[in-house]
């Protein structure tokens, strides 16, 4: 599962909110920071963050499975991404998160485009914050649904 321990974006310095309410710094912070990950290799780009609500879309085209529709492994990866950052966003710059359970069902098959996932909050507590992610296609036909359980942890020292 993830483990977040960068601190959460957005905390420090001026913000401007974007017409969505979300501060585009940390729009901005959240898609740099995945730069050399498997986030970046699966092509997701955040759209809109705050800790009740992260969105972010992800192309179908590479992150297939050899029958040529998007790999379920994926969609759990896009689906514990946004979570993750939500959950980051609610602990704080000086907790990070931790993923201790994620379950994905799988809806039906996309073969082209993108996907759109949108992680809203269902429990933001001092210790876990929970989060139901929905995934759809182009025409916004769900494609899976995910659920994520984050650690709320005190910030490791060195």
């Amino acid at each position: 599962m993830s483990d977040t321990t960068h601190s959460a974006p957005g905390q420090h310095g001026q913000q401007h909110q974007g017409p969505s309410g979300t501060d585009d710094a940390v729009v901005a912070r959240l898609n740099e920071i995945a730069r050399g990950t498997l986030v970046e290799r699966l092509g997701v780009v955040i759209v809109s963050a705050a800790p009740d609500r992260v969105v972010g879309t992800m192309p179908v085209t590479g992150n297939t499975q050899p029958a040529g529709l998007l790999h379920g492994g994926a969609s759990a990866a896009l689906a514990e991404t946004l979570g993750s950052y939500a959950a980051t966003l609610h602990a704080g710059p000086d907790r990070q998160i931790v993923g201790i359970e994620l379950s994905a069902t799988h809806h039906r098959g996309v073969r082209s485009g993108s996907v759109r996932g949108t992680a809203t909050a269902l429990h933001l507590g001092r210790t876990t914050a929970s989060y139901e992610i929905v995934v759809v296609d182009e025409e916004d036909r769900r494609v899976c649904t995910a659920r994520l359980t984050c650690l709320v942890l005190e910030a490791r020292q060195g």
